[in-house]
């Protein structure tokens, strides 16, 4: 069986018992992050880890990416691999995918610094497909791949979010 076969294939059988049990589809992931001395942050999801720390410009120690490297690369990757699986379930044969997301940013809305929010102030995502199909096919893919990805679209419109605070122990 080639690799995309597989991919529809598992894809079918998730898919089967969500039709079957909705509730299945229904889930909570948590990652949490601890910060103790300096900007290094250590964030664990399961059994995986992910260290980032802000560059010595503002006060970090360089050592590991920044938290936006990894919001750009969950991005990146939540839309190519959101594409691939799209493909492989409708049969598109897709040789390669590369997604480049550019950022635009105030930096010194970080600091209170100027009028300008802290979020992004545009996010630009370019996909570059390798595909024997024809191009409508593809665009059309995308489009429906994009519509039913969770990263792309929590950044894209607006939700809800809650933050508690809470005494540390508590």
């Amino acid at each position: 069986m080639d690799r995309d076969a597989g991919i529809r294939a598992a894809q079918e059988r998730v898919a089967e018992v969500f039709r079957r049990k909705p509730d299945a589809a229904l889930s909570t992931i948590r990652a949490s992050g601890r910060l103790d001395q300096g900007l290094v942050c250590r964030v664990r999801q399961g059994d995986h880890e992910a260290v980032m720390d802000m560059g010595k410009v503002i006060g970090g120690d360089g050592s590991a990416p920044t938290p936006g490297f990894f919001i750009r690369a969950g991005l990146a990757g939540c839309v190519a691999i959101g594409i691939k699986l799209t493909a492989a379930r409708e049969s598109i044969p897709v040789e390669s995918i590369d997604v480049d997301v550019e950022m635009d940013f105030d930096d010194g809305a970080l600091l209170g610094v100027g009028s300008n929010p802290a979020a992004p102030l545009e996010t630009r995502i370019t996909v570059a497909l390798r595909s024997a199909a024809p191009w409508e096919v593809i665009e059309a893919m995308v489009a429906r791949a994009l519509a039913a990805d969770p990263y792309y679209l929590a950044l894209r419109d607006a939700q809800s979010v809650k933050v508690g605070v809470v005494p540390a122990g508590a």
